[in-house]
């Protein structure tokens, strides 16, 4: 089965970013290699210029425009309705790839029970997954030379299977605008049905991290974080051994650190879409919490 691939960039006032990477993956899909359908750029109500700049110099892109600001979620989750690909490749616009960067995902997607693929940044490789003091973290794996299953796979520079995606309602805007946790969350929820997150080395892009996101006050986006790793484990973690250390881990946090209460109100007022989202989980998972954070250990 050939798996055709539409590009997704979602932008926000990044017009020199879009200006010096959209060249590049134009290239990319004159290359018959990448397999490379469509290019879709989500502009999210830029006020830089952005829209007219791409409508203006890039006639083969199919360009799409918010009214308002909705955040990272909303715009990778457009760009998906409109997408004809069997694949979507999400691309921040500050990601730079690589000659032929997606000629080596297409070998994992034979496999049916695969999700998605997390490209190659440079320096960077998998994903593990843990569970400590009653929260959920993150780390890079060690750099291996060889595909290697990942915790999640990274909204800005990953392909992901557009049926499967839909079918999980893609990134969940709802919880985890305007950012973070949200790539994670889709990831884990595929995961807990069964499906397989992979990392591919040979699928190579550089990514300048949080290139827009560093105009932004560091307090704003440290909390956002915080908030949001909370609304991620009350929505996902149903195990009742895991959940009730949680408990224990939040109350220990909120003790020793009083300001965390701020965050934890913050991730309460979400309590309504938590508890309808939580319940969704609890029916369709397959897979147990603690299944998934073994297989990273």
């Amino acid at each position: 089965m050939r798996h055709d691939v539409s590009i997704i960039i979602p932008i926000f006032n990044t017009k020199e970013l879009i200006a010096k990477n959209l060249p590049g993956i134009i290239e990319a899909k004159r290359d018959v290699k990448n397999r490379i359908t469509e290019v879709i750029v989500v502009d999210d109500a830029s006020v830089d210029g952005s829209y007219d700049f791409v409508k203006k110099n890039f006639a083969e892109v199919k360009l799409i425009r918010h009214k308002f600001n909705r955040g990272f979620s909303a715009s990778i989750n457009t760009g998906a309705r409109s997408a004809k690909g069997k694949l979507l490749a999400l691309l921040n616009s500050d990601v730079t790839p690589q000659k032929n960067f997606l000629t080596s995902i297409f070998k994992h997607f034979e496999k049916q029970e695969v999700f998605a693929v997390s490209l190659h940044e440079k320096d960077f490789s998998w994903a593990k997954g843990f569970f400590k003091e009653g929260f959920v973290e993150h780390a890079p794996g060690k750099q291996l030379n060889e595909a290697h299953e990942t915790f999640w796979v990274n909204g800005g520079s990953g392909v992901f299977r557009r049926d499967y995606w839909m079918r999980l309602g893609g990134l969940d805007e709802r919880l985890f605008s305007p950012f973070y946790w949200e790539d994670i969350d889709i990831c884990y929820r595929a995961a807990k049905r069964g499906l397989i997150n992979v990392w591919e080395p040979e699928a190579k892009v550089i990514h300048l991290h949080e290139s827009t996101i560093k105009k932004l006050s560091k307090r704003y986006v440290q909390t956002i974080r915080e908030r949001n790793q909370l609304l991620f484990i009350w929505k996902n973690i149903t195990s009742p051994n895991l959940f009730r250390k949680h408990l224990t881990g939040l109350t220990r946090r909120m003790v020793y650190h009083p300001g965390y209460i701020r965050i934890v109100l913050m991730a309460i007022s979400h309590a309504r879409s938590i508890l309808k989202a939580r319940k969704k989980e609890k029916k369709e998972s397959k897979v147990s919490d603690e299944a998934i954070f073994t297989k990273f250990k």
